[in-house]
């Protein structure tokens, strides 16, 4: 069970404010693709899951890491005061063959992923003939190691419009949450519980 608090932030100059205020504390800025499959029927997104495959670049001007995918399975989530709580099993995949499941989703069945493997059999799925690609996201995400805690600021770019957000995975998600609160309003940073998820956002055509 991964358990986040998840802050919006309500404007772009809310969003700059605040990493300039964490530039101290800054560890890495990643570019994430976020691209989603499903049945054309939503097979998934029905049972409350999600499949999506992720692409990671590091934006390290120097000794960056190579890029590298992930493919994750999301379940039964709850998004409720600003904390959410989802099941999510995830593995990383051959890049190369992770861009050439984008094309042609049927090239799912053949990744031999063990988190593929539990998609078909918790969700019945013989193979993965006939999913589609949904399409997806661009995000860039800033991390910061701050006060004990690891933050993860987020510039969000759908096809619509920009979205910005804090998440924080944690075991103490209502300490962490009025500690981050604490921090924006002392700050003047305008913000609001997160009341959809990013995936939700996507297929909602628009932002919140």
């Amino acid at each position: 069970m991964e358990v986040e608090v998840k802050l919006r932030l309500l404007t772009a100059a809310a969003h700059l404010r605040l990493t300039t205020l964490l530039t101290p504390f800054h560890l890495k800025t990643l570019h994430q693709r976020n691209i989603f499959f499903d049945t054309p029927k939503n097979d998934l997104s029905l049972r409350r899951a999600v499949l999506r495959l992720r692409f990671l670049q590091n934006a390290a001007a120097v000794s960056a890491p190579p890029p590298r995918c992930i493919v994750s399975l999301k379940a039964k989530p709850t998004l409720a005061n600003g904390i959410s709580r989802v099941e999510e099993d995830e593995e990383e995949i051959d890049y190369g063959v992770g861009k050439e499941c984008v094309d042609s989703p049927d090239k799912l069945s053949a990744v031999g992923s063990r988190v593929l493997k539990r998609v078909q059999e918790e969700y019945g799925f013989k193979d993965f003939l006939g999913f589609v690609c949904l399409g997806g996201f661009e995000n860039v995400r800033n991390v910061y190691e701050w006060r004990g805690v690891k933050l993860e600021v987020d510039e969000t770019k759908y096809a619509f419009g920009k979205c910005f957000e804090i998440e924080c995975e944690t075991e103490e998600p209502e300490r962490v949450k009025t500690m981050i609160e604490e921090f924006l309003t002392e700050n003047k940073i305008e913000f609001s519980n997160s009341d959809m998820t990013k995936f939700a956002v996507f297929r909602s055509g628009k932002l919140p």
